[in-house]
Formats: C-alpha cells, sequence, structure tokens
C-alpha cells in the first residue's frame, strides 16, 4: 500500500506565487486590505453569526456547552470546472452506496461474489434487521448526504468520509453565504458565484419526489434544544415550510403516523429525521429511548410514511465499510472511481495490524463507528503516552478501527489571532437523491482546522467554517 507524500496544496496560490484560477480577485482583495481590516469584518461576520444565534454543542465541555460557530470571512474558491468533476464523482457515490443498500437488505449479491464479508455487514451495529426486505417507493435509503473531501499535497481530491446519518452543516453553508454576501458584496459581484440559496427548496422538492405524493405533510423531527444540530434543524423547517416537531408530537394509529395539533390530528408523510437510529423507536430499537414515536417502525415498513434518511443507511457510511467503496463502484456501475480513496489500513487484518503497531506515529487511526473527530489518533502530532495508550485499545478491539496515512490537507488563507495565515481545510458536498436525478448545490460546506498545524476540522475540536465559492471562470475572464 503506498504512502502519499506529505506537501500541502495552497488552495489560492500557485508554486510561483500567482493566484489560481478563479482566485484572482480574493489574492487582489487580501493584497489591497490590511488584516486588521480583514479582521473587523471577521468580527462583524462573527456578531452577525451570534445575533442569528447559529451555535452547536460542545458535549464534552459541561461549563461551556453551546457556542457561536466560528465563521471565517476568507472565501474557498473552486472553479466551475473543478466542480463539475467532484459533482460527478459525489453523483457516482452516492449511487452505488444507495445500491449497496439496497443489495444487502435484499439479493445480497455483493456478499455472494465476495466482495465483501458478510462479518462487515450482518454484525455490524448499524446493521438493521428491520429494514430486511422493505419495500420503499423507491430505492432510496440515503436522500441526504454529506461526502467529506480533501485535496492532498498531489492536487488530488480524497474522500474522507461519507456521511449518510444525519449529516449536518448545511445551516452553516446557507448562512455563511448570506454573510459573505453582505459583508464582501463589492468582491463577490466581481465575479460569478454559483448560488446555494435554493437548498432548501431543492431538499423539499426532494424529499416530495422520494414520498410518490403531491402534497405530502413533510415534518422535520428532533430530538431537542440540547442536539449540537438543533438550530439547523429549526432552520430547515422554517425554510421549508415543515413542522418542527419532537417525539412526543407524534403518534402511530393503525400503522400510520399522525401529528398531534390543536385543531386534532393530522396524518404525517414524510419524516425528515435528525436523530439516530437507536432512538427512533422504543419498540423497536431501544427501549428507553422517549425521543423517538413508539411503533414508527411498523408504519415504515407497512409503506405509510417515508422515514429520510432510512434507517440502516449507517452500516454504508461505516469506517470499516469504507475500503470497499471502489470495489462496489466497478461490481454495481462497471466504471472505475471518479473520486479516490484514502488508502486504508482495516485492522481487523493481522498484516495490516501489524504494520499499524508498528507506525502509529506516523498514522491516523480512526474507531469504525467514531464521528466529529473524537476517538482518533493523529500519529504525527500525538505525544508518546497518548500512542501508547491508543495502543493498548487497538490490541484490545483490532476490529473496531482503521488507519490511514496522514493526509496533507490543502491549506487557505484564514483570519486568525496572528493575522492572515494559511489553515489546513475540508469540504463536505450536500447531495440530494431523488427517484430521477441526484443535485448537489455547488459548493458545500468548506470547514477549517483554526488551531496552527492542527489536521483536525470538526467545529467540536477547534474548526470553524468557511463560505464556498463555486466561480465560473470563463465570465471571470470575460469580464476583465
Amino acid at each position: 500500500m503506498s504512502i502519499l507524500p506529505s506537501n500541502f496544496y495552497d488552495e489560492l496560490l500557485q508554486s510561483d506565487g500567482t493566484p489560481r484560477l478563479g482566485c484572482e480577485h480574493v489574492a487582489q482583495w487580501l493584497k489591497e486590505n490590511e488584516a486588521a481590516d480583514i479582521a473587523t469584518l471577521n468580527q462583524q461576520a462573527l456578531s452577525m453569526f451570534y445575533r442569528k444565534g447559529v451555535t452547536f454543542t460542545v458535549y464534552s465541555e459541561a461549563s461551556n456547552i453551546e457556542r457561536v460557530i466560528p465563521f471565517d470571512i476568507i472565501p474557498r474558491i473552486i472553479p466551475l470546472e473543478e466542480w463539475r468533476m467532484l459533482e460527478q464523482g459525489c453523483t457516482q457515490r452516492i449511487q452505488v452506496l444507495n445500491m449497496f443498500l439496497h443489495d444487502i437488505y435484499h439479493e445480497r449479491k455483493i456478499i455472494k461474489e465476495g466482495l465483501v464479508p458478510a462479518k462487515q455487514i450482518m454484525v455490524n451495529e448499524c446493521y438493521q434487521p428491520w429494514m430486511y426486505d422493505i419495500k420503499l417507493p423507491f430505492p432510496i435509503y440515503a436522500h441526504i448526504s454529506g461526502i467529506d473531501l480533501v485535496r492532498h499535497g498531489d492536487g488530488k481530491y480524497y474522500v474522507l468520509e461519507d456521511n449518510l446519518r444525519t449529516p449536518s452543516g448545511v445551516s452553516y453553508m446557507l448562512e455563511g453565504r448570506k454573510i459573505t454576501e453582505s459583508l464582501l458584496l463589492d468582491l463577490f459581484n466581481k465575479q460569478k458565484v454559483l448560488p446555494v440559496d435554493n437548498y432548501p427548496q431543492l431538499l423539499k422538492e426532494n424529499l416530495i419526489a422520494c414520498s410518490g405524493k403531491d402534497n405530502p405533510h413533510i415534518v422535520v423531527l428532533t430530538p431537542g434544544r440540547f442536539n449540537s444540530a438543533y438550530y439547523e434543524h429549526a432552520f430547515l423547517a422554517r425554510e421549508m415550510g415543515a413542522t418542527l416537531v419532537h417525539g412526543y408530537d407524534l403518534f402511530v394509529e393503525d400503522n400510520f403516523v399522525y401529528i398531534k395539533t390543536v385543531s386534532g390530528r393530522q396524518k404525517v408523510d414524510v419524516i425528515y429525521r435528525r436523530l439516530d437510529d437507536a432512538f427512533l423507536d422504543p419498540l423497536a430499537f431501544r427501549p428507553d429511548s422517549i425521543l423517538g414515536v413508539p411503533a414508527l417502525m411498523a408504519a415504515y415498513r407497512s409503506g405509510n410514511v417515508l422515514i429520510c434518511n432510512a434507517p440502516g443507511t449507517g452500516v454504508a457510511d461505516d469506517k470499516s465499510i469504507y475500503p470497499y467503496v471502489d470495489d462496489m463502484i466497478r461490481f454495481y456501475l462497471s466504471e472505475e472511481p471518479i473520486l479516490l480513496n484514502v488508502p486504508t489500513y482495516q485492522c481487523r487484518k493481522p498484516d495490516d495490524l501489524k504494520y499499524v503497531l508498528a507506525n502509529l506515529d506516523k498514522l491516523v487511526v480512526k474507531e469504525t463507528q467514531g464521528s466529529g473527530g473524537y476517538g482518533m489518533l493523529v500519529g504525527p502530532k500525538a505525544s508518546k503516552k497518548e500512542i501508547e495508550e491508543y495502543r493498548l485499545r487497538l490490541e484490545a478491539d483490532p476490529e473496531g478501527f482503521i488507519a490511514q496515512p496522514t493526509l496533507a490537507l490543502s491549506t487557505c488563507q484564514t483570519c486568525v489571532d496572528e493575522g492572515i495565515a494559511p489553515r489546513h481545510i475540508d469540504l463536505r458536498p450536500f447531495v440530494l437523491t431523488g427517484p430521477d436525478k441526484v443535485r448537489i448545490v455547488p459548493g458545500g460546506l468548506t470547514r477549517v482546522a483554526l488551531r496552527e498545524g492542527s489536521l483536525v476540522v470538526n467545529s467540536s475540536q477547534g474548526g470553524g467554517v468557511k463560505d464556498t465559492w463555486v466561480v465560473d471562470t470563463q465570465t471571470v475572464q470575460g469580464g476583465q
């Protein structure tokens, strides 16, 4: 397995110091403005986020649970030509992951062909027997997805992970765009930046199409205001004109789901759920859950309500399944992958485990069920004590971990305490999968590691977000 080179790719400037395609206006703006003036704009942006209540929750810090999401005013630029490739790659990937999910809950051809070991699927804690042989209106399980991409030092994009359960962050993308448009209006108008503000409408259209009904009653099911993404739940419900509900607002009768209202009960057709499988239905999953709806899975299996995303999608974005996605693309589509996977060591394999244990100081090791940047080891940044403690965890449960080379995430100029400096970034495009097509708003969410040298972009680990401008460079060049 090849180890990737470790030089950093600068998203703004080429090696000779000239701006990359599409970055000319931003580079000139940075050159013409003092760092202190940009910092003032950055503070204005933060204040706007604060007034809007754009927050996230850090569960590990009881003394300071709710925070305003750090937003960086300097946009990340992607030329339209490059975006089209990413769009095609994300479309291919989500199509095949939906095919994989339909397969493992029906014919299980990929298991019979020996491409993915049965054990990797059937004993995976995200695999839901309740979903076996269920008749869905369309073979779609992940209706809303987030594909995390990074650009490595070789200039190529790699898929870091797939998010198919309840991916979050789209509200940060939308609010961030409103702020950059208002604070950087002159810069924004110098180029053609493709819009993202129609995402809520596209989401609603996608939910309607997947329901197969002309005018379905859509609700957004939230675990409540203490959830880390509650702002987003309320935001999307409001923008779609859907009803924001808690589990106690809904009930099931004769295998139909209803919402309690002051004027009586109303039937619910689509549930855009923002809570995990385990809490959806205490009769099917965790009996101690007070967040879900008793008998919801019975209504779902009867075809009387659509749940987006479907229960059991997590098995496809589990990190132990990630190494097989390239083979899935070849198996289901007879195509070569457009987007690259990061070379991955599966610690359940004795030879891979041996290599990982011998090279913990060079690798990133992740829990297969981990998320949010928690529970992972970044070897080059870890202390000897941290490495040795992690070694014990790895030896005790090798099947619970994978390992990858330490990626040299690309950098983007960022407003930090020290002034304007490069910080590492990733990209999360948001993918909407419908019966007839896949739609992706151009850009997605750029997450940035605000700490110098950090490769962890998660907001829970000290990261922030940037606006992502997909720029039509032909329009830019034609207007110069």
